[in-house]
């Protein structure tokens, strides 16, 4: 096995650590600017804080923001020690608190919110994981109890596998990706570098692919074998329960900076273009191309053999049954409304159809 001598497996539980204002600017200034970095003094830029706090509840060693004016009642009052606000807010930031001003407080709170994670870490390969020698393991790899790393493995640096992880043969893991427990990998797929992973995903299972025989109720479904892989790549983050299909002939590609949320179906040869979203609930039917940037809500299908263009918003429980070939946003679920206004809403649309 290629992986040196790091067979010490080690459990490292990270510690609450303050994080400067200094620390803080660096990391949002990753995204943009901090524009009034140069009217903070030195003690300011020391000032420590633990965590992220809310405006009505943060106390001075906590951060909090302003993203929503709709909340600007609660600034002036705040006990935060600092607070990330726009330039027209600035004035009412209340003199106890650091303001830091930026063009967008939602971005630059999500980029300092990584600070402070909380997570239980380890280091190095358990014991009891399962690599075989022709896996090729990359530097600083974190590898947890009883994962099963298969022939011909790849797995780039610093990436952490946690427990119960199986890659099957041929595979590529790319550098820096987090692998929760429980991730089932298939067989030659490829996953790009900084790929999140959560509990129970599945990437690379068989596709939903059978032909018809003369009568299926007595002679059954003939299987079509699913010859392609599944190909992710970098900056992606798939959430809990969500399976991601290999191709029937051709791959399932998943394209850069794409986020999917929890129980998402991806069926075979599905192509998601660079930074669309898809939030939970979602199925898509296989051979449907999605565009760049959309952005997919909740509960919407997505028929099979269908192309949608890039910047496309789908609101929650669409029905997607043709292509959509114009950016825009899309809707056709029925809102909840009172049962008896519904019932005389549906007899009307059932009367629609008949004219």
């Amino acid at each position: 096995m290629c992986f040196g001598d790091r067979f010490i497996y080690t459990y490292i539980l990270l510690i609450v650590i303050m994080i400067t204002i200094e620390q803080l600017i660096t990391r949002i200034e990753q995204r943009q600017p901090i524009i009034n970095k140069a009217d903070l003094d030195a003690d300011q830029l020391c000032r420590p804080f633990a965590s992220v706090g809310s405006l009505t509840t943060a106390g001075e060693q906590q951060l909090s923001f302003l993203a929503d004016p709709n909340y600007i009642s609660s600034l002036s009052t705040s006990q935060a020690g600092a607070v990330l606000v726009t330039d027209s807010y600035r004035d009412q930031v209340p003199a106890s608190a650091v303001a830091l001003v930026v063009s967008n407080p939602y971005l630059a709170y999500a980029s300092a919110s990584q600070l402070f994670a909380r997570k239980l870490s380890s280091k190095g390969i358990h014991p009891s994981a399962v690599i075989a020698d022709s896996a090729i393991i990359g530097d600083e790899v974190t590898i947890g109890p009883f994962c099963v790393i298969g022939e011909h493995v790849q797995v780039g640096s610093r990436s952490s596998l946690e427990s119960h992880v199986v890659v099957e043969a041929h595979t590529d893991i790319g550098t820096d990706c987090v692998i929760k427990p429980q991730v089932v990998i298939g067989h030659d797929c490829v996953i790009g570098s900084h790929v999140r992973l959560h509990t129970g995903v599945s990437v690379g299972a068989e596709g939903f692919g059978f032909a018809p025989t003369s009568d299926p109720s007595t002679s059954g479904w003939e299987r079509i074998a699913q010859l392609g892989r599944v190909v992710i790549g970098n900056h992606v983050r798939i959430g809990s329960q969500t399976c991601i299909d290999r191709g029937a002939i051709d791959d399932t590609i998943i394209g850069n900076h794409v986020i999917i949320d929890n129980l998402v179906q991806v069926a075979h040869n599905v192509r998601i273009g660079d930074g669309t979203a898809i939030a939970a609930h979602t199925g898509i039917a296989g051979s449907t191309t999605i565009g760049k940037r959309c952005i997919i809500g909740g509960a919407v299908g997505i028929t099979g053999h269908i192309e949608i263009t890039d910047d496309v918003v789908l609101s929650g429980m669409t029905m997607v049954t043709k292509s959509i070939k114009t950016a825009g946003s899309y809707s056709s679920g029925t809102a909840a409304m009172p049962t008896a206004n519904w019932r005389r809403a549906a007899v009307r649309f059932r009367q629609l159809g008949r004219n």
